[in-house]
């Protein structure tokens, strides 16, 4: 007879919108062992799985509020720890809440705490969220009756629904009303358990905040439908409302005439078009052995996909660069949820010469605009096995080509797309011309010890790009993980458009591949996106100057781990035929390292500064 063996959930933290399905082990009425689900559309000898999902309830949260003083704000001690968790570690229960976020109307999940060190360490992370919402508090109400009118003046000490966020009152009892149909309950020891769900798969809403779920399965008579057995059952921890980063700007750069482009809604106004280049991390790569200090329900897909859904989206970028997209994301998440918001989209997997593992985890480079501003017109796909292939056909002796090959071919691919623009320019000589745009999306991951191969695979797409521009009269965007930080040869050779002949890493070269060394050369006039921030001058500049490198005019970090932290990712443009306008703020580092590092519960990309532009094609 069909048997489940075991039951556990990739994860027992569950997170406000991520689905959660857990994984059974059955064994077959034949004795063998299988996780194939067995639905009663098509049960296994007379028998099937039925599953349902259960919510804990309890008739009421009191909290307790208490003044104190730390920075010159208040904090509020809760006595049930059951209302919310800790918004800077997650995983923790809260026993604090600012009562400045109150009363400046942020959300309130990010007003609570684990403990008065929580607290205390993120003090100057965390009052930032007041410096941008001091505007919104009342300076004129009572501060005591403005943050304690919220609560029942009852003395049952239930929260009203007037509290915003997802921590919400709304998602609690208040003594009477249950928040689950009471027709469907189950009682056990002492707890009431409301039936939340029949199906394998349940997704958790900002009403379970705060309260456990358990997954129950049984085995099912397909005639009778009655149960036979024990249900297998298992419970999580309390479920945790999803953290989200603090929302970025973007800070002019080319003169006060900036704040004029934008249109009332706050998108960038017809003349100017914005990009964003973003490695997400490939679920393939995002393990807990990699990734030991991000909690495993932040690593999770379910987790990160929505999360980095409403990061991409949230931008409202008109091009949108990826990295790291993994083949079966890209055509079940990524493409179709983005088409839902406008977007066309275009993809490029990686060769698998290399790569060993199922084709469809294989990841890629995909790229993304949005229908009303742009019209595709060419793609070209750059295949550097291809081009490794052809280079050791007529450079390589043939004794060395099997060697040279296997130094050289990478799996590694660029997409370059060539679009037309829906909207006015406001700089093209002939109003009535066409007005291109190329970007190019790449990801070069070589082993930091074949320098060689990196550069070379930098050089072969600038090349090709060379000659695309050499073709039409065509602005250039290049974005990308190059792997390289600034002042290496492959940034120097973007940046620079040659290579000092002395340069360290040109020493590597087993196969001569780079010889001459006068050949590293290209003719595009590229220019690093964030190179303003180095230079201008202005409002909001100077603190945007200080997470700036200002020897080599990048961002001191773009990319954040526990053991490395640097800028691997640019967006190169050319500086004849585009004008940066603005620039998405840095992060810095103190805002990464209280998660510890990226992955984090927040940030679910490599790139953390998530690179974002805006541009305009220069009045002539």
């Amino acid at each position: 007879m069909l048997s489940v063996l075991r039951v556990h959930l990739p994860s027992d933290i569950p997170v406000v919108g991520c689905e959660l399905t857990p994984y059974l082990l059955l064994r077959r009425p034949d004795k063998t062992v299988t996780n194939d689900d067995v639905p009663e559309s098509a049960p296994l000898d007379g028998h099937f799985l039925r599953y349902k999902w259960w919510v804990e309830s309890k008739s009421s949260y009191i909290r307790k509020i208490m003044g104190d003083a730390l920075e010159g704000e208040r904090y509020r001690i809760q006595s049930d720890r059951k209302v919310a968790v800790c918004s800077v570690h997650p995983s923790e229960l809260a026993t604090l809440q600012c009562l400045g976020c109150v009363k400046a109307k942020i959300p309130v999940a990010k007003s609570y705490h684990c403990s008065p060190k929580c607290f205390s360490d993120a003090w100057q992370h965390h009052r930032v969220l007041h410096d941008h919402a001091a505007s919104a508090i009342n300076e004129n109400g009572n501060e005591e009756e403005e943050i304690f009118g919220r609560f029942n003046s009852t003395g049952s000490g239930v929260i009203r629904s007037s509290l915003s966020g997802s921590a919400s009152s709304a998602s609690l009892t208040n003594g009477s009303t249950p928040l689950y149909p009471a027709a469907v309950t189950q009682r056990s020891g002492g707890e009431t358990w409301f039936e939340v769900g029949r199906s394998k798969t349940y997704t958790p809403s900002a009403d379970d905040i705060g309260h456990v779920l358990k997954f129950e399965c049984v085995v099912v008579d397909a005639e009778t439908k009655l149960p036979v057995g024990h249900p297998n059952t298992i419970l999580t921890s309390r479920v945790i409302p999803a953290p989200s980063p603090i929302p970025r700007r973007l800070i002019p750069v080319s003169g006060a005439d900036m704040m004029a482009q934008l249109d009332l809604d706050g998108r960038i106004s017809s003349g100017t078009f914005t990009i964003m280049s973003y490695n997400i991390l490939s679920d393939s790569y995002a393990s807990s052995e990699l990734y030991s200090y991000c909690p495993p329900w932040a690593l999770s897909w379910p987790y990160r996909r929505q999360n980095l859904l409403r990061e991409i989206v949230g931008y409202r970028a008109d091009i949108v660069c990826l990295q790291e997209v993994q083949n079966d994301h890209f055509e079940e998440f990524f493409a179709p949820e983005l088409d839902k918001h406008g977007y066309q989209a275009l993809y490029k997997r990686k060769t698998n010469e290399v790569y060993g593992g199922n084709i469809h985890t294989i990841d890629g480079c995909a790229t993304f605009f949005r229908r009303d501003r742009f019209s595709h017109v060419k793609k070209y796909e750059v295949e550097f096995n291809k081009a490794a292939q052809s280079l050791t056909e007529v450079a390589v002796q043939t004794t060395q080509k099997k060697v040279a090959l296997n130094r050289l071919v990478k799996d590694n691919v660029a997409l370059i797309v060539v679009l037309e623009a829906k909207f006015s320019t406001q700089g093209a000589d002939n109003p009535g011309k066409r007005q291109l745009l190329c970007v190019a999306n790449t990801h070069v991951n070589v082993p930091p010890e074949l320098k060689d191969v990196k550069i070379w695979q930098v050089h072969t797409l600038l090349k090709g790009l060379e000659k695309i521009a050499a073709s039409a009269d065509i602005p250039m965007l290049v974005c990308g993980d190059f792997n390289s930080v600034p002042g290496s040869a492959p940034h120097s050779l973007l940046a620079m458009g040659k290579l000092d002949p002395l340069h360290p890493e040109l020493l590597v070269d087993p196969l001569a591949i780079l010889r001459p060394h006068s050949k590293l050369t290209h003719q595009l006039p590229l220019v690093s996106a964030y190179s303003p921030f180095a230079r201008g001058v202005g409002l909001g500049l100077e603190h945007q100057r200080r997470k700036m490198d200002i020897t080599t005019n990048e961002p001191l970090f773009t990319n954040c781990t526990r053991d490395f932290i640097g800028t691997l990712d640019y967006i190169f443009y050319t500086a004849d035929s585009l004008t940066v306008e603005s620039l998405l703020e840095l992060l810095d580092e103190d805002s990464l390292r209280k998660d510890t590092a990226l992955p984090s519960p927040e940030w679910q990309g490599l790139d953390a500064n998530t690179l974002r532009s805006s541009w305009r094609w220069p009045r002539k």
